[in-house]
Order: structure tokens, then C-alpha cells, then sequence
């Protein structure tokens, strides 16, 4: 079965389809300029993550009790929405936060933050991004609480120090259109740190284990594009060129839980977003593939435990949850 739009001959790359997906809109961006001693609070923000680029100095970043220290040239990602510090030093005080302390704004979106203590200078650009699809949401649940990218990791291929390096001189020289060009670059950055991880043999099991599997990785990769699809496990095992045992066999030694089980919970996941946003029931109920409301609504709550209309119009309604991701603290 051929994904409608897809060309017949072209081969599926797993982690490339994720990504491929993965569009981030940045909310806002801030330009925080700190003389030590300086303090600030990240406000919790659900939903979105939020990243620190240290274009000159050092500073520290805590998180959930854990403190990073972050040098020139590094990035930190911090995408569960959870709130943070960051700092100038261990004892520095914190101002307040950020987004409540004075501030120039440069336009509704991007501001330039300075805290005057006297002392060593440092500047970072941070920002606040939020996914534009549901599907791409499941893949930012997976990432650790903290994401960090050293800029003078060779692994990284010298990508980091390029974009940085740009980041940095539309910020020191302030031209024309410096904020439309460095959030565009940040959101560039974002993703290739994100990439970087992905591409690592860190991550535990479940479905990124398993996109990494070629044959595996391609049933999963059409389960995304096209998850309102009459998939069965007669039909995956047909698209990965497997017989039925073998696949249903790997697929749950790969992933963690059963073939069907996974497409379910995708959808689920997919449908929880959508009626979160405001969409009827009826409407959702197709778009994953049910032919009634009813047997919908039966697979919604057998999954996540609630009627779909509880989670209808609700920004804070939790989807189905993926198997148990990385370790707390990844590098990319």
C-alpha cells in the first residue's frame, strides 16, 4: 500500500521522515546580555522548549536540581517545558523572570534583556519554540530533560560553530532584519541537535529503536504518514517484504509492545492533539481511520482511560505516553 502523494519508487528514510515532520514556530526570542553577578527564571512554558545558544562567556543552567555549566560557542535544550534557571554563578541572585523583568522590545516576538552586575560579560540568545504538528510532539516526549551540544565537539562535524558563528554576528552588529535571520538560524540549530541525537545508539527502546531498523523503521515511517490507513499486520508485514510472524516478532522485540498495539496508541496520541485544538469527535474519529464515532470513542478510552469529549478543548489534555525514554542528561 503506497502512502497517497508518496512516489512509488522512493525509498522511505525513517529518521530523515521524522524529521522531515518536525517544524518548529518560534514563540519568542530574547536577547539576555548579563554583567556577573546576574540571575534569571525561565518560566515554565507547556508544551514548548526552550533552548540557550552562550554566544560569549559562560553562565550555568539549572534544571530539576541539576546544574550545567555552559561555555562560548555550547547549546542547551531544554524541551519538556519545565522551568530553569540560569545564572552567572552558583551564588548569583536571580532577578526574576524573564519574561516579567524590563526588557526592549524589539518587535512582539524578540527582545533584548540586560542585567547589569558589574562584573565578567556574558551574552546568549535564548528562545522559546513549539512544535506545529501533533506527530512531532511524540518524538520531543522522548527527548531528556536536557539536551547539550558542546560547540567544539568534533563529532558535530563543525555544523554548530557555522550557525552559531552567524547567530553571533547578527547579534553583536544589530542590522537590519538581525531578528527575522537569527531566529530563523536558531531554529535551524534546534533541529540539527536534535538530529545529532537521533543519529546516537543512546536511545533506550521503543519506536526510535525501532525507525532505525530498515524494515522495521519503514512500517513505522508509513504508520506516521499515514495513520488513518486500514493498517493490519498482514499489511505491514507485506510493506516490509517479511512474513507475518517474523515481522510481528521483531517489531515487538524493537519497539516494546506489539505492531497493532502501536498503531492504536499513534493514533490516540494524533487524536489527542486534534481534540485538544477544538476538533469534533465525529471528525477526529475519521481522520484516524474509525468508520464510527462509537468504536472511536471505545478505542480512545480503552487507551488513555477517558471518554474522547474530556480531553475536547483542552490545551493541557495528555496523550498516550511513548515507552521510557533516554537517560536524564543526553549530548548530541
Amino acid at each position: 500500500m503506497d502512502v497517497e502523494g508518496a512516489l512509488p519508487w522512493a525509498p522511505i528514510d525513517p529518521l530523515g521522515g521524522v524529521l522531515g515532520d518536525l517544524r518548529m514556530r518560534g514563540t519568542f526570542y530574547c536577547r539576555a546580555e548579563g554583567m556577573a553577578p546576574w540571575g534569571l527564571e525561565m518560566p515554565a512554558l507547556d508544551g514548548c522548549m526552550s533552548f540557550h545558544v552562550v554566544t560569549e562567556g559562560s553562565c550555568l543552567l539549572e534544571v530539576d536540581g541539576e546544574v550545567h555549566a555552559l561555555r562560548a560557542g555550547d547549546l542547551a535544550l531544554v524541551p519538556h517545558g519545565r522551568g530553569h534557571l540560569l545564572r552567572s554563578g552558583p551564588d548569583a541572585p536571580i532577578a526574576g523572570r524573564a519574561d516579567l523583568l524590563p526588557q526592549e522590545m524589539l518587535d512582539p516576538h524578540y527582545s533584548v534583556l540586560r542585567l547589569d552586575g558589574g562584573g565578567e560579560p556574558a551574552r546568549l540568545l535564548c528562545g522559546v519554540l513549539e512544535p506545529e504538528r501533533p506527530g512531532p510532539a511524540h518524538l520531543l516526549d522522548l527527548l531528556p530533560p536536557v539536551l547539550l551540544v558542546e560547540g567544539d565537539d568534533p563529532a558535530r562535524g563543525g555544523w554548530l560553530p557555522v550557525l552559531l558563528g552567524m547567530i553571533t554576528d547578527e547579534v553583536r552588529h544589530d542590522r537590519p532584519g538581525a531578528e527575522a535571520v537569527v531566529t530563523r538560524l536558531a531554529d535551524v540549530v534546534v533541529i540539527q541537535a536534535i538530529r545529532g541525537w537521533l543519529e546516537t545508539g543512546a536511545t533506550g527502546p521503543g519506536w526510535l529503536r525501532a525507525l532505525r531498523d530498515p524494515q522495521v523503521g519503514r512500517a513505522v515511517s508509513l504508520v506516521h504518514q499515514d495513520p488513518g490507513a486500514p493498517w493490519t499486520l498482514e499489511l505491514l508485514a507485506r510493506e516490509t517484504r517479511m512474513s507475518r510472524s517474523s515481522f510481528a516478532a521483531r517489531f515487538t522485540e524493537l519497539a516494546g509492545e506489539p505492531a497493532l498495539r502501536y498503531v492504536t496508541r499513534w493514533r490516540m496520541h494524533l487524536a489527542t492533539a486534534e481534540l485538544a485544538r477544538g476538533a469534533r469527535v465525529g471528525q477526529v474519529a475519521r481522520r484516524v481511520g474509525y468508520e464510527s464515532e462509537a468504536a472511536f470513542s471505545r478505542a480512545y478510552r480503552r487507551v488513555t482511560g477517558v471518554p474522547p469529549v474530556a480531553a475536547r478543548g483542552r490545551p493541557d489534555a495528555a496523550a498516550d505516553r511513548a515507552p521510557a525514554g533516554p537517560p536524564a542528561i543526553a549530548r548530541a
